[in-house]
């Protein structure tokens, strides 16, 4: 249940130890892996994080979250062809979807629409990102130097390079090193906002808006701030895809796209920072096995893995781990508890008998 009431203790609890054994061991990765698919893994978790501290934590469901990923990548690739280098680009990848979500999110939040509605105009706003990006094949639809290519996309874009040196790109083992501190990083700013009073507000709003309006917030500015980072994380992710894959086509804006992002966080688990992040990474990892085939389509099993987890772990995986995990400690407890009260209650009987004993003998 995302309103647990775990979550308002736990918010902005950083477990210090786990972090960096994780981290050491991905920095340990690339001795014994290829790269290219850890770093793709990496990309997609930090899109995961994106909206699972905006849904998890503030309780705002976009479905069409992949507009902010994509734009993220046009810009990006856009920008960096036109100026041959990669710095302000990567800027520009992550406040310009902050800037148009902040726009979007005053629009809806303080127009006071419903979920529904929010729902509809994000996806929306989505499909027509991609229609209009699809469109645009043509000398007509030009950027500078860059034309926008239409459903074939925008090829052969500068990748990544070393801040003010164009003449040192960032690819392979660098790019993931990249990936992974910007996914780090971003977990790490997503913990502080929780454990801030900022946070405290958004999931006072989660919970229950009204109240937390009659407390003198003003919730619309606090749910339109948290739309615009998530939408500054997306693009950051959109645009470490771009320098990944190389090219970007109309597919980032797709349906498809939000809703995988959806299936990770809900198979992961909302109401947890690294519950969506595993979730992109299992769920990632298992599209990526199941590409290389054509038995059975891999939207089949995405649909049946969300299925049974909506069924059997309602929560998500990580929750329920840590459910379980509680509860078996609680459990322990408790005998050892029952144990010593038994102890207890064998060793005042052992007395009450020794002593009517030396009475008796007495």
């Amino acid at each position: 249940m995302i309103g647990d009431a775990a979550n308002f203790t736990s918010a902005g609890r950083t477990h210090w130890g786990w972090i960096f054994a994780i981290f050491i061991l991905l920095l340990l990765l690339p001795a014994v892996f290829d790269t290219n698919t850890p770093t793709l893994l990496g990309i997609w978790a930090l899109f995961a994080l994106s909206l699972g501290l905006m849904w998890g934590y503030a309780g705002i469901l976009s479905f069409g979250h992949a507009a902010y990923f994509g734009l993220g990548a046009y810009t990006y690739a856009i920008t960096s062809m036109n100026l041959g280098e990669s710095t302000v680009a990567w800027m520009l990848a992550i406040a310009l979807p902050a800037f148009v979500a902040a726009l979007v999110g005053a629009m809806m939040f303080y127009g006071r629409i419903s979920d529904v509605y929010m729902g509809v105009i994000t996806l929306v706003f989505s499909l027509i990102m991609a229609k209009f990006m699809g469109a645009t094949a043509g000398d007509a639809y030009v950027i500078g130097n860059t034309r926008l290519g239409g459903f074939n996309g925008i090829p052969a874009f500068p990748v990544l390079n070393v801040p003010g040196d164009p003449s040192t790109p960032i690819f392979g083992t660098a790019l993931y090193y990249v990936v992974l501190c910007c996914l780090l990083l971003c977990y790490l700013v997503s913990r502080w906002v929780l454990s801030s009073a900022f946070g405290r507000v958004l999931l006072g709003i989660r919970e229950n808006e009204a109240r937390i309006e009659l407390l003198g917030y003003n919730a619309p500015a606090y749910k339109t701030a948290v739309f615009s980072l998530s939408a500054a994380m997306a693009g950051m992710a959109g645009c470490l895809f771009a320098s990944w894959a190389e090219i970007v086509t109309p597919a980032l804006f797709g349906l498809g796209q939000s809703v995988e992002v959806i299936i990770w966080v809900i198979a992961g688990g909302m109401g947890t920072l690294m519950g969506p992040i595993i979730g992109a990474v299992l769920l990632g990892s298992m599209k990526l096995l199941l590409g290389g085939q054509t038995f059975i389509d891999n939207s089949l099993v995405i649909g049946a893995i969300l299925v049974l987890v909506v069924l059997l772990l309602p929560k998500g995986l990580l929750p329920s781990l840590m459910g379980w995990r509680k509860q078996h400690g609680q459990s322990s407890v408790n005998r050892a508890h029952t144990n010593s009260l038994r102890r207890r209650g064998g060793e005042r009987r052992t007395q009450r008998s020794a002593s009517e004993q030396d009475k008796t003998g007495r």
